[in-house]
């Protein structure tokens, strides 16, 4: 295993570092949540953090079922106050049993081509094992019941990689490391796709071929 080991704060701690020096977001662009094994709790970034700048006392514990201050182990529920896009990530994972990690970013180029009408080109076969889809969500305002009601339901089908319009993206997995990569392959497929609409070739970038998608449907362990 080449990924960060151990506590999964650590794991989201690299997430947010890495999100940002390689450009994705600036500063608090975002928040993370991981669920942790065995327990209806989450892991999540707490209001104001910087995602590069994050260690696990910037992570608090919640309780999935309810929205409640969790207890980890012998140790006290944190009174550290969690992000104010909780909501967003709880409805996730109560619609989603199988995720495990939840990323949700503000990415420059993504967010830019939103804000321009286009949606992001699945271009290589790295974009299509790890997105499969990338799906949109109107916009809502963030923080609300109302935007977290409406994700969890366009995530219900099994697609990890949304759009939330004028706002971020949100990708999951099953693992901190699953979603990480998810989060940095949505980024370079919008700047794939950002590059040629500015070179004037948009309608003639190629997506990934139809026989690899057919192939990813019928097994998912294909490999890239």
């Amino acid at each position: 295993m080449n990924y960060v080991p151990g506590d999964l704060r650590d794991q989201l701690a690299h997430v947010g570092y890495d999100v940002v020096q390689a450009g994705l977001v600036c500063g608090s662009g975002g928040n993370l949540s991981a669920r942790i094994p065995d327990e209806d709790a989450i892991w999540v970034t707490a209001s104001g953090t910087w995602l590069e700048r994050l260690s696990r006392k910037d992570f608090t514990a919640v309780r999935i079922s309810d929205g409640a201050p969790a207890t980890v182990g012998a140790a006290p529920p944190s009174r550290t106050e969690p992000t104010s896009e909780l909501a967003l990530h709880l409805a996730l994972y109560r619609a989603r049993p199988d995720v495990n990690a939840v990323v949700h970013l503000h990415p420059q180029t993504a967010l830019l081509l939103d804000a321009l009408g286009e949606h992001i080109r699945i271009v290589t076969t790295d974009h299509a094992y790890y997105l499969r889809r990338v799906s949109t969500v109107p916009f809502r305002l963030p923080g609300g019941t109302e935007l977290a009601a409406l994700t969890a339901a366009m995530a219900a089908d099994g697609t990890d990689c949304l759009v939330l319009s004028q706002h971020g993206c949100v990708v999951m997995g099953d693992s901190v490391e699953l979603a990480h990569k998810r989060a940095r392959n949505l980024e370079e497929a919008a700047s794939l796709t950002y590059r040629a609409l500015t070179a004037g070739r948009l309608e003639n970038l190629r997506e990934c071929p139809e026989e690899f998608l057919d192939r990813l449907s019928g097994n998912s362990a294909v490999s890239v």
